[in-house]
């Protein structure tokens, strides 16, 4: 009798170093597309010779142009998101890359599993302490589609932002259900990062933003971390165009 060949033993990436590895190299097997989505977002398996996990993948040529985000690619925004999140330190958005996939190049993420013991609608309304680091982090990005879906609180307490696509605006486009430390004080902690933001823009982050962004987005980019330092406040909303996402959730 012959044996039968011994299936690699695969497991989940132990750290953010291993997702990245894991979502650069991994073999993408798609199993189905998030059909309430605005643009293509497929999801499926991601796997190398030791290494396995679910991952969402965003083609470009599946984005629908938007009149208002005119330059580059919503997955280059949503790369840019990834960038600006791993320079707080805060790990806002899960592991992300831009590569070429079944449908060609595109964003490719760790696909996160939320606690479902949260209650999303009671979540966003509370004064956690993550949170908050989300709502400075979506003021940098100008983020303009912060619903309670693309809020991911998981078991161990982290708290991962998704779908960055429309961010990184030249005009002020912040639209959020996380309102509430709204012209309040900022934290100590949050006006650290914000001074380390400052300097990698001028710097390395700023280059490899660069790559995604047009120079101007970056230049307001730094500009709205400028003025969160100057008042020393996290923004409140401008009247200028609508606070809230629609739909919220």
């Amino acid at each position: 009798m012959s044996e039968r060949p011994v299936e690699p033993v695969l497991r989940a990436p132990a750290d953010d170093a291993e997702a990245l590895q894991l979502l650069q190299t991994g073999e993408i097997d798609l199993e189905g597309r998030m059909l309430d989505a605005s643009n293509v977002t497929l999801v499926g398996a991601i796997r190398t010779e030791s290494l396995a996990a679910e991952c969402v993948y965003k083609p470009v040529a599946g984005e629908r142009p938007l009149w208002d985000f005119p330059d580059g690619t919503l997955a280059g925004r949503e790369i840019s998101a990834y960038l600006v999140s791993e320079a707080t330190g805060w790990r806002v958005v899960p592991p992300t890359v831009l590569r070429d996939g079944p449908f060609g190049p595109g964003m490719v993420q760790l696909w996160i599993d939320g606690d479902d013991e949260v209650d999303l609608a009671e979540f966003v309304r509370r004064d956690d302490p993550a949170l908050r680091r989300m709502a400075v982090f979506d003021a940098v990005v100008n983020n303009a589609d912060r619903k309670g879906g693309h809020i991911i609180p998981v078991p161990d307490g982290h708290v991962y932002g998704v779908d960055h696509g429309i961010c990184f605006s030249v005009d002020p486009k912040l639209r959020t259900l996380l309102w509430r430390w709204a012209g309040t004080k900022l934290p100590a902690e949050a006006v650290r990062v914000l001074e380390g933001l400052a300097d990698g823009l001028r710097g390395d982050l700023g280059e490899r933003l660069h790559e995604h962004l047009t120079r101007r987005e970056v230049r307001c980019t730094q500009q709205r971390v400028a003025e969160m330092l100057r008042t020393g406040r996290h923004p409140e909303p401008s009247g200028d165009w609508p606070a809230l996402p629609w739909p919220p959730f």
